[in-house]
């Protein structure tokens, strides 16, 4: 096969759509054209035109690689839908692996496993190394692993299904090594150190305390996910402490309490506490950085649940490990934590911020980051949730949350 880059985008969305929203599967060409110019979970990003995808379309089903579901009676649009994995007799595994490589190119085993994981779950690292294997020893290979890296543990493996861009750092022709890839753009929140920004995030939000409560204190009652999943997390704690991080001014602490939940809310802005004692007398409010948070009742015991709600949205991706695994240590054993992130993998900066001039950068965060983040910290059954923005209520972001257990002492 010698699919070219657009052939592979479109091959690998259909591939993917399939097990992760079988509901509208097959696609219509707007899901598809949606799926292959998304900004999450591709390398390179591109914007294709309809015409460029369904000439894709087209290419692949003369290769006997799709087929088009021709609307019929009642029905609204022309489909469409891979049949790779039926040609090529791929078991899950296989059928995983290929379709991440087709939509984010070259990759390590550790990567892959990582980002499979909502097209199957590999239990271990060594499966995915068997699967890359397999694909490998066929009589046509599918996959061919690429020299290592200079500073990288793993060699990266690549797709044979049409060229891909494989290019490495590493001596050139005149024998000098390659300048370093430039670092991820969330690392852009700490540009100037992560003290000064610190100190920035305080001032802006002591500054807009009282217009960020009067702006936001009734949020929830137009996000019905965000409501229901911390009704689970007062549930999941019991009569146990539940800790509400980067609380603001005390919304998602009040919603856990009504849930039942013996909620104490942190933040560390004293003007965003202050405004949360205000509004909310009945609760328990504190001062507190999130990765020195105190024990519950002052104690040395442990945190029921922990709840990061956009606590992240400030700190770089570099940082995301050490906040998250600060977290996981104040959980009890069996205790956990749930976080919500925007998505995007950038960063943006506001000079002006709830009707006041400021300087602040928020981040919004790659999802294999942040997930690599809650495993690193040692968290077990992990799971997320992924959303669209609420249209005329929220910032047009992504948005992730992930839940993760610290495992029961034995």
């Amino acid at each position: 096969m010698d699919l070219d880059a657009i052939d592979q985008r479109v091959l690998g969305s259909l591939l993917e759509k399939e097990r992760t929203v079988p509901a509208t599967y097959p696609l219509t060409l707007n899901a598809l054209r949606s799926a292959c110019n998304q900004t999450s979970g591709r390398d390179p990003l591109m914007k294709l035109a309809d015409h460029e995808v369904t000439a894709a379309i087209d290419r692949l089903k003369a290769a006997k690689l799709a087929r088009i579901v021709y609307a019929g009676t009642g029905a609204r649009a022309t489909k469409y839908r891979q049949v790779l994995d039926e040609r090529l007799g791929l078991d899950d595994a296989e059928r995983a692996v290929v379709t991440v490589l087709l939509l984010r190119g070259a990759q390590t085993p550790g990567e892959l496993r990582t980002r499979s994981e909502r097209l199957h779950a590999f239990a271990t690292p060594d499966e995915v190394e068997a699967t890359l294997a397999k694909l490998a020893a066929r009589e046509e290979p599918l996959v061919a692993e690429l020299d290592r890296q200079p500073g990288r543990r793993e060699s990266r493996w690549a797709h044979l299904l049409g060229p891909v861009d494989v290019a490495a750092s590493a001596p050139g022709a005149s024998g000098r090594a390659a300048a370093p890839p430039p670092p991820p753009a969330t690392e852009g929140a700490i540009v100037d150190g992560a003290e000064a920004r610190d100190r920035r995030v305080l001032a802006t939000y002591d500054r807009v305390a009282t217009a960020y409560a009067d702006e936001l204190l009734d949020e929830l009652a137009h996000k019905p996910f965000d409501r229901w999943l911390l009704e689970r997390l007062a549930a999941e704690a019991g009569d146990g402490p539940v800790a509400d991080v980067g609380c603001g001014p005390g919304q998602d602490t009040f919603h856990l309490a009504a849930a039942g939940a013996t909620v104490t809310g942190f933040d560390l802005s004293p003007a965003m506490v202050e405004e949360a004692r205000r509004r909310f007398p009945e609760l328990d409010f504190a001062v507190a950085d999130l990765r020195d948070l105190p024990a519950p009742g002052g104690g040395d015991g442990g945190w029921a649940v922990i709840a990061a709600w956009y606590a992240l949205v400030h700190l770089a991706g570099s940082e995301l490990a050490g906040a998250v695994a600060a977290l996981a240590r104040r959980l009890r054993p069996g205790g956990m934590l749930a976080l919500a992130v925007h998505l995007g993998g950038s960063v943006r900066h506001l000079d002006e911020f709830m009707g006041a001039p400021v300087s602040i950068d928020f981040t919004l965060h790659d999802q294999d980051e942040v997930l690599a983040a809650v495993r690193s910290a040692g968290l077990v059954d992990v799971e997320w949730y992924r959303r669209s923005p609420y249209q005329g209520h929220e910032v047009d972001t992504e948005r992730l949350y992930v839940l993760g257990r610290r495992p029961p002492e034995a």
